[in-house]
């Protein structure tokens, strides 16, 4: 038996988990917040030291948690941009999150290379605000000085792992994390340095592109560490999910993504074409609208208990919710793209208007969105025959008896775990042993669509009638 550990660096926390590495089994676990500055007027930082992410793993790696493990794997936030320069500094602090400031950037990117099709065709995504590319191209309009210093580019789990191993001169990172950048293309597995130099407007050194099963290096203690990852594709990894798989991430806004025998090209931008853990593909749809319509609706109802009060009343209707029909584009929508659009409510009459029927279409809003996600990578010949749900609302009694019967799959709940720290510590194992680990799935309840199917499919047709009635020729 082998021991591996999987370190997890969130936006907000260090996560660790030590395992078997033949079965995968927790032994211990670790935990430390991030030690960032408060932002003024809450929410998270766009700019951070990345030295607190190696002070938070210090402090989530003591006590002796590590000790005995052979190899470890770094999972870790998406889209976080470490721009070095030529002595391997810093220049900045990092560039993270959902970066609002850069939203006319990526605009910017788009006419520089002709088109939204022109991006899909190159890399697999049409920029958007929270991509590394796109934040080269704010760093270049808005710091000058500072683009013209950078020599290097990392990603958060790229820098990390380099930290790990005492800053070497080779600089790797994995297919999964390169897919993120917007200058990696997953269909032919080769960065596009011209686009980093369309966006930044100079060249910049690019880490090696390691495979997944491969080691980036051995500390001089001879502690293996592994490639690493970004998060999506280590939690993905962790919860094991294969071909025939869809995870559904329930959010303020929602995803849909699922593993694939190939990378897709889609020039409408509604698909993101990322790679996975494994050498296989995740091609990823979003919606701009999941649980904030669970929330808004459960406002609107004055509901104090929120989601889970609004489940409670929402059960209490029938499917189809007495020809309710909510289109929950709040905040307008990606998924189909209508970006400036608002949300609607449809079929009002005397007996539908109760507080459980609006409820009621409230989740049959929100989980329709999502099976039109769905739909597109159908569209595209991808196979989906299990749905796993994550989030938190996903534990709502409402979402259980509702999503299998609206996507037609089996629906799968996992027990909530560290799923990314998880599949950073299976990559660690898949290192230090040369075979991919085979480690029992995740926990979970399984709900089937059943008997009734057939009225799901009613209630998504009523949805489209009305979405097509007020948006037609939204997904032509």
């Amino acid at each position: 038996m082998g021991i591996v550990a999987g370190l997890d660096s969130s936006p907000d926390f260090t996560r660790i988990v030590v395992c078997d590495s033949d079965t995968g089994a927790v032994l211990r676990q670790g935990y430390a917040p991030h030690p960032l500055e408060p932002v003024e007027g809450g929410g998270r930082p766009t700019d951070v030291d990345p030295q607190a992410w190696l002070l938070s793993l210090g402090e989530a790696a003591g006590g002796g948690l590590l000790e005995g493990v052979q190899a470890i794997g770094v999972s870790a936030q998406a889209n976080a941009l470490v721009p070095l320069d030529h002595q391997g500094n810093t220049v900045r602090p990092a560039l993270v999150g959902n970066d609002k400031r850069a939203q006319v950037a990526a605009a910017d990117l788009v006419d520089r290379l002709g088109s939204r099709e022109a991006w899909a065709q190159a890399v697999g995504s049409v920029p958007q605000s929270a991509q590394p590319v796109t934040k080269l191209r704010w760093l270049a309009r808005t710091e000058p000085e500072n683009a013209q210093r950078v020599a290097a580019l990392m990603q958060a789990h790229d820098w990390l792992v380099w930290q790990l191993l005492g800053r070497p001169a080779r600089r790797t990172t994995d297919r999964g994390g390169a897919s993120g950048t917007g200058y990696w293309s997953a269909a032919t597995g080769s960065w596009r340095p011209d686009l980093v130099e369309l966006a930044l407007g100079q060249q910049a050194m690019l880490p090696e592109v390691l495979g997944p099963g491969d080691a980036a290096g051995t500390t001089p203690e001879g502690l293996i560490i592994s490639a690493g990852t970004g998060e999506t594709m280590a939690a993905a990894f962790g919860l094991g999910v294969q071909t025939g798989d869809a995870v559904v991430s329930l959010g303020a806004s929602g995803s849909v993504m699922a593993v694939h025998h190939e990378a897709l090209v889609d020039p409408s931008g509604a698909i993101t074409s990322l790679a996975d853990a494994t050498g296989m593909h995740l091609p990823v749809v979003h919606t701009l609208n999941a649980v904030r319509a669970l929330r808004g609706t459960a406002e609107m109802l004055g509901l104090d208990g929120g989601p889970e009060e609004l489940s409670e009343l929402a059960v209490k209707s029938t499917p189809g919710a007495h020809g309710l029909v909510l289109l929950p584009y709040l905040e307008g929508e990606k998924t189909p793209n209508l970006p400036h659009t608002a949300g609607t409510l449809s079929g009002l009459r005397r007996e539908s208007m109760k507080p459980e029927h609006l409820a009621r279409a409230a989740f049959e809003g929100m989980l329709c969105g999502l099976a039109d996600a769905m739909d597109v990578l159908r569209g595209r010949g991808v196979d989906i025959r299990r749905v796993f749900l994550l989030g938190a609302a996903a534990e709502l009694h409402a979402v259980q008896a509702v999503a299998p019967m609206l996507f037609g799959t089996q629906v799968v709940v996992p027990q909530p775990a560290d799923y990314a720290a998880l599949g950073a510590a299976r990559q660690a194992a898949w290192a230090l042993t040369g075979q991919l680990p085979l480690w029992q799935g995740a926990a979970a309840q399984v709900f089937e669509p059943g008997e009734e199917l057939a009225v799901g499919q009613a209630v998504r047709q009523q949805y489209r009638a009305v979405r097509e009635q007020i948006h037609p020729g939204a997904f032509a």
